[in-house]
């Protein structure tokens, strides 16, 4: 019961915190709102460390480090395969397989074993990640098979962030979680370091030229807006990945890590309540058949 419950409400916590990230994203760069999300998670969960506790063991803080490498892959891998489309069918497929990995390792390694109906929830929950993560789109063209396995290395990389979380002990607490965001923020700090040296060559090389031609800069936007955004994500975001350790450890991988991927529900719910933006019925679909699969794991 609780790990559908905290599972279910982390995954649209995380959609939540995508939600604050795409609008920061859209005022700095991606790389940059990922990076300062990243710092101001590592803060919050510091703080929250003494509240909630956890003991620090080399065990757990290799595992933790380990989740952070696993994820910054994931994410990579999610944006690079997004970026290249069709997102109407390469979405759901990183959503499907980022929970079919969690689901088969817990079945086959972990030795879950469930009652007829939590089966059929699995099941369900599979076909609903599929729906809710379905992004419309006109004219979506065929992927390719680079964008194909893209999107197959980003689930089975976020997958492993689950399996990886799983083998801390539950006297760590919250510490996983901060070797998680800890190394999250160095890798992405470290990307924008070079991004930005990259940027800083070519702009003064730009500069020069537009010197010579005697032609105006173009004014930067302000950042601000941006920053607060990627800030107020990255609470979010901790708060959601706490929610799902919390989910793991109070029962089975395969449920936690099923509802986890219902994290579109909460992006698009958002979209449509800030930003008007039209749910698809196939979404509702999913997002129906996502409650009733919930309902079926929390008595399985």
């Amino acid at each position: 019961m609780l790990t559908a419950v905290f599972s279910l409400t982390g995954a649209l916590v995380f959609g939540a915190a995508d939600f604050l990230g795409g609008l920061a994203a859209k005022r700095i760069s991606a790389l940059l709102a990922t990076a300062i999300a990243a710092l101001s998670g590592v803060v919050l969960l510091f703080l929250a460390l003494p509240l909630i506790g956890g003991e620090w063991s080399a065990h757990d803080v290799l595992w933790g480090a380990i989740s952070g490498v696993v994820g910054c892959i994931g994410i990579a891998l999610l944006y690079a395969c997004l970026a290249i489309g069709p997102m109407s069918i390469l979405s759901p497929t990183t959503a499907v397989v980022s929970a079919v990995v969690p689901v088969i390792y817990g079945l086959v390694v972990g030795g879950e074993r469930f009652d007829a109906i939590g089966y059929w929830g699995l099941g369900l929950a599979l076909v609903a990640v599929v729906l809710v993560g379905f992004v419309p789109e006109r004219g979506a063209v065929r992927p390719s098979l680079r964008g194909i396995l893209m999107a197959i290395g980003s689930g089975a990389a976020i997958g492993g962030f689950y399996i990886a979380i799983d083998q801390t002990s539950h006297e760590s607490g919250i510490v996983p979680l901060i070797l998680n965001r800890g190394v999250n923020a160095a890798l992405m700090f470290a990307a924008v370091g070079v991004v930005a040296v990259v940027a800083a060559v070519r702009a003064r090389k730009t500069a020069v030229e537009a010197s010579a031609q005697r032609m105006p800069r173009a004014a930067r936007p302000a950042p601000a807006a941006g920053i607060r955004l990627a800030v107020a994500c990255g609470l979010v975001d901790a708060t959601a990945n706490a929610l799902l350790l919390f989910g793991i450890r109070a029962g089975d991988l395969s449920i936690a890590a099923v509802l986890g991927a219902m994290y579109p529900a909460g992006t698009i719910l958002l979209a449509a309540l800030v930003l008007r933006e039209r749910i698809a019925p196939v979404q509702w679909a999913g997002l129906v058949l996502a409650l009733a699969a919930a309902a079926m794991l929390a008595v399985a």
